[in-house]
């Protein structure tokens, strides 16, 4: 199995930003925590960010006919981009949405999720172990 896991804008400056929401745990501390988790799992992994709509549209697209699934952290832009979404539905990998933080428990505007309908399952509110449920569920459906 492939998966590549996809974090969108200020995702790099974990440990940094609001830590009592996101916690301390720097974004070379999650990717290290990923990459291991995959390895001992023998799931090969890629983990890629970028503030930049964009190259996170570019990310997704390569995942058609190269990955078994998406692990997608879109950041803000879970609240505003159609074009992520219809990224995701033009490729039809098996994707799940992940967020840090409890969402829907934080202001109206991020009561929205434009990817969440592109979707087969969403984690919030896990901290960083999220990701590691995500994984586990696309390798348990056997994508």
């Amino acid at each position: 199995m492939k998966i590549r896991v996809i974090n969108g804008p200020n995702l790099n400056m974990l440990g940094i930003r609001e830590p009592d929401i996101y916690g301390k745990v720097t974004y070379a501390d999650l990717k290290k925590m990923i990459e291991e988790h995959c390895r001992q799992r023998k799931i090969d992994v890629e983990v890629l960010q970028s503030n930049h709509e964009g190259d996170l549209v570019d990310m997704i697209q390569e995942c058609y006919g190269n990955f078994d699934g998406i692990v997608i952290n879109p950041g803000a832009y879970t609240h505003t981009s159609v074009a992520l979404l219809d990224a995701l539905k033009a490729v039809s990998v098996p994707a799940v949405e992940v967020h840090i933080s409890e969402v829907d428990k934080r202001e109206e505007f991020r009561q929205i999720s434009y990817i969440r309908s592109a979707c087969i399952k969403t984690i919030t509110g896990h901290g960083i172990q999220g990701y590691i449920e995500a994984i586990d569920h696309l390798a348990n459906c056997e994508v």
